[in-house]
């Protein structure tokens, strides 16, 4: 029973790692139609900065400190790219792909000749590093961290989409840019403050990361979109409640499989992408967010 509820608990960490990456991955491909693969390097490079900040400082005020970091250059990387690159290729996927898949290769290149390609330890404060006992199992506090921010990213992005001014402009500027600027409303401010949330969410995944796995890598990012693009493809690009879903789905079956299949977590994600592709009828490729 005990060896369950680690296993159950810790696959919902991992989906709560899942979502927080995915869920950025959603809201710019289903919002604004770009299919970000530099999404990965955001999150390294946020990671990074947040490690640098925790190790300065120290202790727990480090660490609030690092996820505020981290969060902060995600955002500002994601603005960057998007005013300076994306802003002149809406509406041209395939240089958009070319763009966002080489800025995915150099970053976590650049990261790897300033730091070096050895993991580094991330600094988790006394207060998570210990475990917690439920139902006879010790689970890591740093599980329930995740859980908790990945609720509170939930409901804040459902907030944002149905309940605030920009929210409801970039979903109106979706379905039809023309007539929303025609109504003198700036849709590209809107287009930008979604990628800046994208960014943000990645790197607020980056930092956590760091907590889950106690380490980080220059190539960690691009690990972890692999499996954040088979989220949203199975929770549907346009569908943050489905790709909450998902996550949870996918963090289980991998822990799962890892335990009772002999390490086959991946080969069993893969399985369950494949089942759930063949058995969908026509694939949400596009449309808004849910």
């Amino acid at each position: 029973m005990s060896t369950l509820v680690l296993l159950t608990l810790t696959g919902l960490g991992l989906g709560a790692l899942y979502f927080l990456i995915a869920s950025g991955l959603a809201l710019i491909f289903g919002l604004m139609d770009v299919l970000n693969f530099a999404h990965g390097a955001f999150l390294t490079v946020s990671a990074y900065a947040a490690w640098r900040t925790a190790e300065t400082v120290g202790g727990t005020g480090g660490l609030a400190l690092a996820v505020l970091v981290g969060t902060a250059t995600g955002a500002l990387l994601a603005i960057v790219v998007e005013l300076v690159l994306i802003r002149r290729l809406y509406g041209r996927p395939r240089e958009q792909i070319l763009v966002t898949v080489g800025l995915s290769l150099a970053i976590p290149a650049l990261v790897q000749a300033v730091w070096g390609a050895d993991s580094r330890p991330f600094p988790v404060p006394d207060a998570l590093s210990g475990t917690v006992s439920v139902l006879g199992a010790q689970v890591p506090v740093s599980r329930f961290v995740l859980i908790a921010v990945a609720l509170a990213v939930l409901a804040a992005v459902t907030l944002f989409l149905s309940r605030t001014r920009y929210g409801l402009i970039v979903r109106a500027g979706v379905e039809d840019r023309a007539m929303v600027t025609a109504l003198g409303i700036d849709v590209t401010r809107a287009f930008t403050l979604v990628f800046a949330i994208g960014g943000a969410l990645a790197g607020l995944a980056g930092v956590l990361g760091g907590l889950y796995f106690g380490s980080l890598s220059p190539h960690q990012g691009t690990s972890l979109l692999v499996f954040a693009f088979v989220v949203v493809v199975i929770g549907g690009m346009g569908s943050i409640p489905g790709v909450a879903l998902s996550a949870l789905a996918v963090g289980l079956v991998q822990q799962y499989a890892n335990y009772y299949v002999d390490g086959y977590g991946d080969f069993a994600v893969v399985v369950l992408l494949a089942a759930v592709v063949l058995a969908r009828p026509a694939p949400r490729l596009a449309g808004g967010v849910a």
